[in-house]
């Protein structure tokens, strides 16, 4: 779906994103001439440009020359924190309390694709199982921590995998010994389902749900529900059992009880079988997709998934506890300073977390240096200034628009806490990383605190810097 409004492409030691051509072009039709034809649309431009790596590289006089008029903006409030750095090079060309542990709302997100894609690998899928129960006819659910998993054809997220294949497998697998009970296992995530840090309006307030190994759609009510803001299941993984005895042919009604897949046993009575035997599996788009959806969206439910994968991979428990541990172990493996990051989630709505401004500029020069090509992954689904995504109406004003196309960030916000990290490409062609973090601002003025934000990156954007 993202392909179908940008086309991010790694080249070399950048990136060049360009607006998508004629909708003809794309199904590859041979539009003919009409009598209202209009002129014909011009080839796709950039519109964040290719950095040449022998663009002038900007100087921290320069860049402070532009940033200290505008960090002491009133909507920024009391505690502004500032990293720039280039991305090429990896040299810090201004900071601002830029080592300082900052609350980072969901800016969190780029250190949770950034290290999901280091320690699984871009093209990782995460499975969802069906073995054979204790007794003949049961079938145990298997959670694989996949927040994407639809009922059916009719999800909330594209190309998600689904129960009702899943059903087919089980019943072909089952050859003549009926379904009789359905249990889930969704043991695989340990711990509360809620972050202790968490507001107390997330879990009904529909940007967050309960973290569990097994749900469908994100754990939405309904599939149809947009992407925030969504009425979640208080226990999708039964719901999801449910929904799955439902498919399976179980009369409605039939109890759905949490419980452990069996090991392996021996056959039950007229071939039945054993035991603990695989009855079907299905999978996830592969990971660099759901990294596009978690940023693109800000997908909280998808972001908490996908921090657990990183646990996972490295032999932790796949809690919130586990999770925020293994980011930091990964992030260390990275080089980056691990010792100014504390993660109590992957999605940022915790308010116990904390990340300096330099982690997040060194960690997305990592990611657009070229040096480690699966971590341009989080990339794809950064939001454009002025042009999509949380950064669709932004960057408009004559004191932003500087930045508009040319500023590529993902945002955070919090009540009293704004935030911004990403890139952005120089007057002069030169591609830096940036970060912006606040986390004491005034409650009441959101808009002039985004715009406070906004003037920094166009400042970066309008100028060469030197």
């Amino acid at each position: 779906m993202l392909a179908a409004v940008l086309l991010l492409v790694v080249v070399g030691t950048g990136l060049v994103v360009v607006r998508p051509g004629p909708v003809a072009g794309w199904l590859g039709g041979d539009a003919g001439p009409t009598a209202d034809a209009r002129e014909p649309e011009a080839a796709p431009v950039p519109v964040l440009g290719l950095p040449s790596g022998t663009a002038p590289v900007p100087t921290p006089e320069g860049v402070r020359a532009a940033l200290d008029p505008l960090v002491g903006a009133a909507g920024l409030g009391s505690r502004v924190n500032v990293s720039v750095t280039d991305v090429t090079t990896g040299q810090e060309l201004y900071g601002r309390g830029a080592d300082d542990g900052t609350v980072p709302a969901s800016v969190t997100k780029l250190v949770t694709g950034v290290t999901v894609l280091a320690a699984r690998g871009p093209a990782y899928r995460i499975g969802t199982r069906a073995v054979a129960g204790a007794t003949p006819g049961e079938v145990v659910l298997v959670g694989g921590g996949d927040p994407t998993l639809a009922i059916d054809a009719n999800g909330f997220y594209p190309g998600a995998a689904r129960l009702d294949v899943l059903a087919e497998q089980v019943k072909q697998a089952l050859g003549g010994t009926p379904p009789t009970k359905v249990t889930v296992d969704s043991t695989l995530f340990p711990g509360p389902v809620y972050e202790p840090g968490w507001d107390a309006d997330i879990p009904t307030g529909g940007y967050g749900a309960a973290i569990t190994a097994l749900m469908t759609d994100g754990a939405r009510v309904d599939p149809d529900a947009g992407s925030k803001g969504a009425e979640r299941y208080r226990t999708p993984d039964l719901t999801a059992g449910r929904a799955f005895a439902r498919l399976l042919g179980l009369p409605a009604g039939t109890k759905v009880e949490r419980g452990g897949a069996p090991g392996g046993g021996s056959a039950g009575p007229a071939g039945a079988p054993a035991p603990g035997t695989e009855l079907g599996r299905v999978e996830s788009p592969p990971l660099i997709r759901l990294v596009d959806i978690m940023i693109t969206d800000s997908d909280n439910v998808v972001a908490e998934a996908l921090a657990r994968q990183v646990a996972l991979a490295r032999n932790q428990p796949a809690s919130f506890v586990g999770a925020g541990a293994a980011m930091d172990q990964v992030a260390a493996e990275l080089g980056l300073p691990a010792d100014e990051l504390a993660l109590a989630d992957g999605s940022g709505l915790s308010r116990t977390n904390r990340i300096s401004p330099s982690l997040l500029t060194d960690l997305i020069a990592l990611a657009g240096n070229g040096t480690r090509p699966e971590l341009a992954g989080i990339f794809g689904g950064l939001p454009v200034g002025g042009w999509s995504g949380t950064l669709d109406d932004r960057y408009a004003t004559t004191a932003t628009r500087a930045g508009a196309g040319v500023v590529r960030a993902k945002t955070g916000t919090l009540t009293g806490v704004h935030a911004i990290a990403g890139l952005v490409t120089t007057a002069d062609g030169r591609l830096l990383s940036f970060a912006v973090l606040t986390d004491r601002t005034p409650p009441t003025t959101p808009d002039a605190t985004r715009l406070a934000l906004d003037r920094i990156g166009a400042a970066l954007a309008g100028c060469g810097c030197r």
